[in-house]
């Protein structure tokens, strides 16, 4: 039996209409893909994403699978996808695999909100 899914995800609105913030709570694992993804294509996709990982103390592969799915899915969309709050043990899972350089990575949902 696999343990239980321990992640959620909050969805609000950011300070413009078109921004929507994705607060994670969680680790986000191959346990909860699912979960991700889901969120990620509910409701209409705004011109900007911002996911809030301040709660987020680690991602696996397929955590990262799905944060670059959405990228490439908002591109293709002609939207953005911004990374807030980061911690540094997924900021050097992002360094190693080189996505830090495809990611837009911001300190703060503030900070995402304005670029």
């Amino acid at each position: 039996m696999s343990p239980p899914v321990q992640i959620t995800i909050e969805r609000l609105p950011g300070k413009s209409p078109d921004v929507v913030i994705f607060r994670i709570v969680g680790p986000m694992t191959l346990g909860g893909a699912h979960i991700v993804r889901n969120a990620f294509r509910s409701g209409q996709l705004p011109s900007h994403t911002i996911l809030d990982m301040s709660a987020v103390p680690y991602v696996d592969s397929a955590g990262m699978s799905e944060i670059i799915s959405h990228e490439i899915y908002c591109r293709d969309h002609g939207a953005r996808l911004t990374l807030a709050h980061v911690n540094e043990r997924v900021q050097s899972m992002f360094r190693i695999t080189r996505l830090h350089e495809v990611l837009h990575i911001v300190d703060t949902v503030k900070r995402a909100e304005a670029s």
